[in-house]
This record gives C-alpha cells, sequence and structure tokens, in this order.
C-alpha cells in the first residue's frame, strides 16, 4: 500500500482522522510482524511526524484518530483516558444474539499468548451493544465501549457466546478462517477539539466488510 492510498476523513492543522484499512497495523510491531507496513509509517511519508492516541487491531477497519503535534497528543490522548470519545463500531457476530439490547461488564485481563480473558482480578471493562439486524446464523450489532481494553469487542463478545465472524484467535480457528476478513469497523467517533468545536465523523464499512455481509 502507498501513502496516497490512505483515506483521509478529516485534516486540521492538529489532528487526522484516517479510514484505516483491515490487515494494516497502527504501528510497528514486533517479532514476526516487525518488517510489515503500518499506518504510522505510510503517513510519515506524508504528512511528517504523527502521534499515535489510540489503537485498531490489525485486522479490524475504520475510523482512527493521529494528533500531529505534541501539545495535541497530549488532549486527544487525555479524551480517550477519561471516556470523553464516542465511540461506535459495527460488528458482525457469530449466532443469533437475543437481546436487542444489552451491556457486558466483564472484567479483563491479558494472557502470556497475547489472548484477553474474563477474570475476577482483571480491569474493569464494559461493552453495549445494539442488534441492528439478524442474519441466517449471524447478527450485525452496533457496538460502543465504555472503556478501552485491548481487544476488548473481541473478548467479551466472545464472552457471551457469539464471537466476531473471522476472530480465529477468539472464535473457532477452522470456523473462523473462512471469512477474509474480521468484521469489525470502527464506524462511528465523537468528540470536542481542542477549540471546544464538537466533531462527530463516520466511516461507511469497507467493500470487502460488505461483500462478507453480503453472502451470510
Amino acid at each position: 500500500m502507498k501513502p496516497d492510498a490512505i483515506e483521509i476523513v478529516r485534516e486540521t492543522p492538529e489532528l487526522l482522522v484516517v479510514n484505516k484499512p483491515s490487515g494494516l497495523l497502527t504501528m510497528p510491531a514486533r517479532g514476526d510482524l516487525a518488517k510489515a507496513k503500518h499506518l504510522v509509517g505510510l503517513l510519515h511519508q506524508r504528512f511528517g511526524r504523527v502521534y499515535v492516541t489510540h489503537r485498531l487491531d490489525r485486522d479490524a477497519s475504520g475510523l482512527i484518530i493521529f494528533a500531529r503535534n505534541p501539545e495535541a497528543h497530549r488532549y486527544y490522548s487525555g479524551l480517550f483516558e477519561t471516556r470523553a470519545v464516542e465511540k461506535k463500531y459495527l460488528v458482525v457476530v457469530e449466532g443469533k444474539v437475543a437481546d436487542d439490547r444489552g451491556e457486558i461488564d466483564k472484567p479483563l485481563k491479558e494472557r502470556g499468548s497475547g489472548r484477553m480473558s474474563v477474570v475476577f482480578d482483571g480491569k474493569p471493562s464494559l461493552t453495549r451493544y445494539k442488534v441492528l439486524e439478524r442474519l441466517k446464523g449471524a447478527t450485525v450489532l452496533e457496538v460502543s465501549i465504555v472503556t478501552g481494553r485491548r481487544h476488548q469487542i473481541r473478548a467479551h463478545l466472545y464472552s457471551i457466546g457469539n464471537p466476531v465472524l473471522g476472530d480465529s484467535m477468539y472464535g473457532d480457528a477452522v470456523k473462523q478462517s473462512k471469512f477474509p476478513r474480521l468484521m469489525l469497523h470502527s464506524w462511528k467517533l465523537r468528540f470536542t477539539d481542542t477549540a471546544g468545536k464538537v466533531m462527530s465523523l463516520e466511516a461507511d464499512p469497507p467493500d470487502d466488510f460488505m461483500g462478507v455481509l453480503k453472502v451470510l
């Protein structure tokens, strides 16, 4: 992928809001992925230095905010730390979710394998969801997260028996491997910028997401 291919949803002197494609790392990784392309590097080539304020999993897609200077980095990182950013995700999960609305309030803790698990001594974690559509063998959800733990949506939905489609880490690896991508998309962001203006941004799910949805 070339730097110019990255979709910029909003550009100001203080921030970049990017529509990240699935399969691209947010920032440099270690080990087997040490040489893999990442969004920070591509943006650096195009805009100069950028600062990470939050992350999206490699196989997720959608909206992500980068700051363009240290002052903006402190401000926007603070918004995420104090839960002052409203984040909504479009997620397709395995099976039928019975309740039209619900919340998952379960503590999460990282295991040595990199997986997150629900354990009594984990960090408090809260996920809310609303059913948008029920399909044959799958459910489309709008998900919002109050806390921002690693893999929170994936681990929480797995814990109630509805793993995200395409998630071989939390779902059944053989069953999930038939899906070409993780069906998790950062859909909407709402926050107040440094000037006190409320920003509401939305990114439609990409073709590879809609392609899976059409055959379910």
